[in-house]
């Protein structure tokens, strides 16, 4: 499960940026082509969050859909897999979303 490490890059990388401000809410994108299974980093960030200024703070992912444009039709089209060739049967496409990992955003609790 490589989506362990993944939170706990997550964890470190909003922690870092945090620089000691508590921390409500992370938003993450993820792409739906990725190959990292969103439902497994939300059930390790809790555990990976605790002690951290993560600790409490809700998780929001956005799952990206897949999109790609044909090299030979020039066609733009939503693809469900890696391997989903262009309705014209061309399989020489680039890839234009769904990819991708993002850390969107993240919300910092207020002052007391």
């Amino acid at each position: 499960m490589h989506e362990l490490g993944i939170t706990r890059n997550i964890v470190a990388i909003v922690g870092e940026a945090a620089n000691g401000r508590p921390v409500s809410r992370v938003t993450l994108e993820i792409g739906k082509l990725s190959g990292v299974m969103g439902e497994a980093i939300a059930f390790c960030f809790d555990v990976v969050a605790a002690g951290t200024a993560l600790e409490g703070a809700r998780l929001e992912i956005l799952e990206i859909n897949g999109r790609a444009r044909c090299e030979a039709c020039a066609a733009e089209f939503d693809t469900q897999t890696l391997f989903t060739p262009c309705p014209c049967g061309s399989r020489r496409l680039v890839r234009l979303r769904g990819e991708e990992m993002l850390i969107k955003s993240m919300q910092f609790k207020e002052a007391a």
